[in-house]
């Protein structure tokens, strides 16, 4: 019986990951490295940022400018508050749950409240937001969900994790929880690899919820 669910917040409950994939690209082409959507959508998605960085340094043989995390951030930040929409779905899930739900995301909580509040789902999820940041703990490494089943009240064994991203999904299970992961077509294979049980829309994750 399932008591609460924590979400994984980009890609999940909001559509960013094309604009934030899509920048930190283009910015790191500037700089010579190559690589396709689909490929960052798998290799960056879910994953601490400077993780991220440093596989762009390896790429180019040298170190980013010192200022690429701020302009990144930047010019993420101005996209994300004209550009972000809510999952296809998610509002009418949220609205029918009649269990407690939680964020838990590898991003800042300035971030994460950002992309809520303009996919309009900020409200739903007031004071129950945790971030990577605040606990020193990212992706793959299960603390940050850890610590959300716990602030929420609730053991392991009675919580979800909900996911599109590999590091997330090796994260949910590691923590010993059962992690339901958002195919896109790029992530399908990937989150089936690491134990993450399937779905392709809200109303099919509940039916495999039977709410």
């Amino acid at each position: 019986m399932v008591k609460c669910i924590i979400f994984d917040c980009d890609g999940v409950l909001v559509d960013t990951e094309k604009i934030g994939n899509g920048i930190l690209l283009s910015m790191a082409a500037e700089l010579g490295f190559e690589m396709k959507l689909e490929d960052a959508y798998r290799d960056f998605n879910g994953r601490n940022l400077k993780e991220c960085f440093q596989e762009i340094e390896k790429g180019i043989g040298k170190k980013l400018p010192e200022s690429f995390e701020r302009d990144y951030r930047e010019r993420s930040f101005a996209a994300f508050k004209t550009q972000v929409k809510p999952m296809e779905g998610i509002v009418t899930f949220l609205e029918k749950l009649k269990i407690p739900y939680c964020v838990a995301s590898s991003g800042p909580v300035d971030k994460i409240r950002l992309n809520l509040e303009v996919a309009g789902l900020l409200d739903k999820f007031e004071n129950k937001i945790y971030s990577a940041y605040e606990i020193n703990s990212w992706k793959p490494d299960p603390g940050i969900f850890l610590h959300a089943a716990k602030e929420m009240g609730f053991d392991v064994a009675d919580c979800i994790v909900v996911e599109d991203s590999k590091a997330g999904v090796m994260a949910g299970i590691r923590g010993g929880f059962k992690v339901y992961g958002f195919a896109n077509g790029y992530n399908n294979a990937d989150l089936e690899q690491e134990g993450a049980i399937l779905f392709n829309t809200y109303e099919e994750l509940s039916a495999l919820l039977k709410f």
